[in-house]
């Protein structure tokens, strides 16, 4: 995904909502609801992610939509309850721009949203729909989508006006970023013993859950594991393979960790991490600041915002060597300004 530009990335995720709708409402689980006679429901609650296609439930039970965004929303999300996106100041959401713009680049965000709005009208929404008259087996009798998204009677999403750029909001467009986040737990027995006795601190290392540590190219593992090697610190890794050769002594690594528990602990120094808004909202709740090795979606949006407000330190994938990592760990680390804006 580093290699491709814009307009090449969002097809991709389009290509993807397709593909799920088709699964989706192929499962034959759903089959049986979507055939089902006499059941009622008062409202439908669905994700807002490229999946339309499962509106068609909203033409089947008569009942308003709860549209459910995993992210700051892209700018269409907001149109099903008429949300205004203001091009010259709300960034799109897979660039890195701020809320202050240049001209040039206000220009490029234009460009780019019209471009989302051009392509689902055209290319996006009709497949989807094709795809739910197939599942629901319905023809002409069917409304479009365009006419079932006007079912959409609130829409939630996953961003905080505290920790994100401002933006007009509708009543019935509410932000409910963090959300997610519970009290913490205490800690495994062996990872709260390898945390509290780490006298300079630990460095929690995460690429969350659709990126994989284990699948890192060699020469870029290499890298890691040798900055991490150079490091005073202890290092917790998320890390999906049975082992880890060439794993300095300072490193432990789990194929699954409590994430937002980990970054409760006080001994917690530094959160390397892809920049994924979860993971963005956790450290900020938990006020610790972060490197971010941002990959796709996004994640370059949610890097841009932490450097801009000071908590984080962003490293270009392509650019990830034992030199530039451990230099942006020395960085933060060093520099009490990253932990206090975190705290902040």
């Amino acid at each position: 995904m580093q290699s491709l530009n814009y307009f090449q990335r969002v097809p991709i995720v389009w290509a993807m909502g397709i593909f799920l709708c088709d699964r989706v409402l192929g499962e034959p689980s759903v089959q049986k609801l979507v055939h089902s006679d006499g059941d009622h429901f008062d409202i439908i609650i669905m994700a807002g992610f490229y999946v339309d296609c499962l509106l068609g439930f909203a033409h089947k039970f008569k009942a308003p939509v709860v549209q459910v965004c995993p992210f700051g929303g892209a700018e269409y999300i907001g149109d099903t309850v008429g949300n205004p996106n203001p091009y010259s100041y709300i960034p799109d959401v897979f660039q890195e721009f701020s809320d202050k713009m240049s001209f040039g680049e206000r220009i490029i965000n234009t460009l780019c949203q019209l471009f989302q709005q051009v392509g689902r009208r055209y290319f996006l929404i009709p497949r989807q729909e094709v795809i739910m008259r197939k599942h629901f087996n319905y023809t002409s009798s069917m409304p479009s989508i365009a006419d079932l998204e006007k079912s959409t009677a609130l829409v939630l999403v996953n961003q905080h006006f505290s920790i994100s750029y401002p933006k007009p909001v509708m009543p019935n467009f509410v932000q409910v970023g963090g959300m997610h986040i519970k009290a913490p737990k205490s800690l495994p027995a062996d990872i709260k013993k390898y945390v509290e006795e780490a006298t300079e601190g630990v460095i929690f290392f995460s690429m969350g859950s659709n990126l994989k540590s284990s699948q890192l190219p060699d020469k870029k593992l290499r890298g890691i594991l040798e900055a991490f090697s150079k490091v005073k610190q202890r290092v917790l890794w998320k890390w999906e393979s049975e082992s880890l050769p060439g794993k300095p002594s300072n490193v432990k690594v789990a194929k699954w960790l409590p994430q937002s528990d980990i970054l409760a602990h006080p001994n917690v120094r530094l959160f390397i991490t892809h920049g994924g808004l979860l993971s963005a909202q956790e450290t900020i709740y938990h006020g610790v600041p972060i490197v971010g090795i941002p990959v796709f979606g996004d994640q370059r949006l949610n890097m841009a915002k932490a450097v801009s407000s000071g908590y984080g330190f962003q490293l270009d994938y392509t650019d990830v060597t034992a030199e530039s990592l451990g230099s942006a760990i020395r960085e933060v680390l060093d520099n009490p300004r990253y932990r206090e804006n975190a705290q902040r």
